[in-house]
C-alpha cells in the first residue's frame, strides 16, 4: 500500500499543537530521558515506541475507564487507547525532529497508528500494546502491526497521512465521558475525502 501525506508540506508533521503538544514539559522531559539512551535517531524512535507500547496501558486491555487524547495527558496518566498512544508517540518523535503521522485502520471501530519518516520513505508503527495475539513490533524493514485488515470482511488500511488526529476520531475523545461511551461514539469509517 502507497502511504500518502495528507499536507504535502512535511514541516506539518513536526508541528505541536493542542493534541501533539511535544512543547509541553513532561513531553520534553520523557523526550530528553529516552534520547539520552539513544546513539541515532533511528534507535530513539524504537526506544519511544517501546516506551509508548509497553509502559502506558491500552486502557481495553487494562480496564481502565479514562480517556486520554492530549500527548502529555497520556503520558501523565499512563493509559490511553490506541488513538492517545498514537498521540503521545507522535509527540515524542515530533520532539526530536522525527517527522510523524498519524494514520488509521478500519475494523469494526478505527484502529489509530502512527507513521514515521525515515530514509525519505514513511514507516508504519503500531503502539497499541502487545497482549496475547497481538506483537507490534517497531520496524522500518516490512510492519509489524497490532493487526492486519480482511478487506474481505470490509477491514481496510487507509493511506492518507495526517499531520494532525482525523477531527471524526478527535471529536469522539474529547466528549467521552468515559471509555464505555467511547466505545459507543468512536467512529467505525472516515468520510471521503480531505478532513
Amino acid at each position: 500500500m502507497e502511504l500518502i501525506q495528507q499536507n504535502p508540506d512535511l514541516s506539518a508533521y513536526l508541528a505541536a499543537d493542542e493534541v501533539i503538544d511535544h512543547d509541553h514539559p513532561l513531553v520534553r522531559k520523557t523526550a530528553a530521558e529516552l534520547a539520552s539512551g539513544a546513539a541515532d535517531s533511528y534507535v530513539y524512535a524504537r526506544l519511544a515506541f517501546e516506551f509508548v507500547r509497553d509502559t502506558i496501558p491500552h486502557s481495553q486491555d487494562s480496564g481502565d475507564p479514562r480517556v486520554t487524547w492530549r500527548a502529555s495527558d497520556v503520558l501523565e496518566q499512563r493509559t490511553g487507547i490506541c488513538h492517545a498512544k498514537a498521540h503521545a508517540l507522535a509527540a515524542l518523535l515530533r520532539a526530536e525532529d522525527i517527522p510523524t503521522a498519524l494514520c488509521y485502520q478500519q475494523f469494526d471501530v478505527l484502529h489509530g497508528l502512527v507513521a514515521v519518516r525515515f530514509n525519505g520513505t514513511w514507516h508504519r508503527q503500531d503502539p497499541r500494546g502487545n497482549k496475547p495475539g497481538v506483537d507490534a513490533r517497531f520496524s522500518l524493514e516490512g510492519e509489524r502491526l497490532a493487526f492486519t485488515p480482511d478487506p474481505e470482511s470490509g477491514e481496510l488500511d487507509h493511506p492518507l497521512l495526517y499531520a494532525e488526529p482525523h477531527p471524526a476520531v478527535l471529536g469522539a475523545l474529547r466528549a467521552a465521558r468515559d471509555r464505555q461511551h467511547l466505545w459507543q461514539t468512536l467512529p467505525s469509517a472516515l468520510r471521503a475525502g480531505p478532513a
